[in-house]
Formats: structure tokens, C-alpha cells, sequence
């Protein structure tokens, strides 16, 4: 039952869920529900009514002869992506730096974060009146720029229908995908360029370029993207920025284990 302590909204049931992982270190890695009741001052019952759903959402396993407790395969699922997202990103940092200075442009890197695109880097010269108002931390529909259907290309059919139904395409402005099979062609040939080119999709006069990012397993698991005014860039300049954001993310994905391999899925 939820209380209303001062300014926030307290959960009793979900701060003992969370007493119960916390009881778990390094040293105690198996418990008794004896052993937890006792630990967290918490009775049995209401310990076990808590383990139980804890154990079907796989947070916590229970063996089947003892019917002692430990941590499930959820926390290392979660932690991995919370470790992966940083290691990411400490790798990626200096390469966006050093494209943002050759460039001279707005560079970003995303990845999709439940459902949505997430940016979780910007590198912009601060100097530059003119500012991208999408910031290290928003949220965007996974279509969103150059960025989303970057990441959206490599996702199977039924992930893609799944996040269209989800996140119905809108428009923006009038160069704004809004029939899904449209837009899904375009990802097929994203997927087989290996960049994507967002032509004032999102914003009137602002264009982007973006390129995969992969881990050692060879998964699209981020993309780093330019932004830049639609005018600024002439044929030539955007074939070379294209050419230097594929080499950046080629780059970072390397330094996070990537081998390059021939017909790459």
C-alpha cells in the first residue's frame, strides 16, 4: 500500500522487495527464508509472499531441494546493460569529441532504452549560438533523427511492427515519414548502406547522418549520429561527413570488441 511520506510517495511491499536483494552480498550469497525473516526483521509470510514474486520474475532463484534463496539472472541481465551502457560510453567519448572538432557539428549517441531512443552523449561546440535541443538524457520515439532508425534498421519485423504499434509514426514536419511500410522500406535500405540520412524528418532545416555501433558479438547496440543545419552541407561535404561518422562508429565499435566480419548481419 502506498503512503504519501512529505514530498514522495512511499511503497512498503516494494521496500521490502528491495530489503530482500539488498540482504544478498558477497559473503551471503545463499539464504534461508528463515534467515531473511530474521535479517530484515520482516515475517516469514510476508518475506515469502515477496520471494515468491521475486522468483517469477527471476530476480531470485530458489533451489529446489534446500528451497534456499539467491540472486536470479535478471540482476546480472540488468547490470550488464547498465555496464554496458557506461563502458560504452567511456569509449565512445573521445572519438565523438575528436568527430565533433572535425566536423564542426553536433554529434550524438543513442541507443534504444525501453522502447525508445535514448541519448546518452552530445558533444556540441559551445561556442555556436545555434543549439540541437536534444540533450544527454532525452527521450525520444524510436524513429526520432538520424539516430532511432539507425538502431530501429537492424531490429527484426516483428520488433519494428511491435514499436510502431507502440510509437505510431506522426509527423513533424512535411518530409515526415507517416505510412509504416514506407518507413520500413527505408530501413531495409539503411540496413544495406550501412548509414542513415534523416532529410528534415524531425525538424524543419535540420538534416543528420548516422552509423552503427557494435559490440563483440557483432549486435547493433548503439549509434552515434551527426546534426547539422540542412544548408551547411553541400553534396561533397555531406559524402564526406558520411564517410567520417561510418569511421568513427567503426572505430568505437573495435574498441568494444568488435571484429569485423565479412556479410555482417
Amino acid at each position: 500500500m502506498a503512503e504519501d511520506r512529505g514530498d514522495t510517495f512511499y511503497n512498503r511491499s516494494l521496500e521490502r522487495a528491495l530489503q530482500i536483494l539488498n540482504a544478498f552480498n558477497s559473503e551471503r550469497q545463499i539464504i534461508a527464508l528463515t534467515q531473511l525473516s530474521e535479517i530484515l526483521g520482516i515475517p516469514k509470510a510476508t518475506v515469502l509472499r515477496l520471494c515468491s514474486t521475486l522468483v517469477q520474475y527471476d530476480y531470485l532463484r530458489q533451489d529446489p531441494d534446500s528451497k534456499q534463496y539467491s540472486l536470479g539472472l535478471k540482476l546480472f541481465e540488468l547490470g550488464s546493460i547498465v555496464f554496458s551502457s557506461f563502458s560504452l560510453r567511456r569509449s565512445a567519448s573521445p572519438h565523438l569529441t575528436q568527430l565533433q572538432a572535425r566536423l564542426g557539428q553536433t554529434v550524438y549517441l543513442g541507443i534504444l532504452d525501453n522502447d525508445e531512443l535514448l541519448y546518452i552523449d552530445k558533444k556540441e561546440d559551445l561556442g555556436n549560438p545555434i543549439r540541437f535541443t536534444s540533450s544527454i538524457g532525452n527521450r525520444r520515439p524510436p524513429y526520432w533523427g538520424m539516430v532511432g532508425p539507425m538502431l530501429m534498421a537492424y531490429l527484426s519485423d516483428n520488433e519494428v511492427e511491435r514499436l510502431l504499434q507502440r510509437h505510431p509514426l506522426t509527423a513533424h514536419t512535411k518530409k515526415s515519414f507517416t505510412d509504416k511500410w514506407e518507413f520500413k522500406e527505408w530501413l531495409i535500405r539503411v540496413r544495406e548502406q550501412g548509414f542513415a540520412v534523416d532529410d528534415e524528418r524531425s525538424f524543419e532545416g535540420i538534416s543528420g547522418i548516422a552509423a552503427p555501433v557494435r559490440d563483440f558479438t557483432g549486435k547493433v547496440v548503439a549509434a552515434m549520429g551527426v546534426g547539422y543545419i540542412s544548408s551547411s552541407l553541400d553534396s561533397k561535404a555531406l559524402k564526406k561527413a558520411t564517410k567520417e561518422v561510418m569511421a568513427s562508429a567503426l572505430t568505437i565499435s573495435r574498441e568494444i570488441g568488435y571484429l569485423e566480419k565479412t556479410n555482417q548481419q
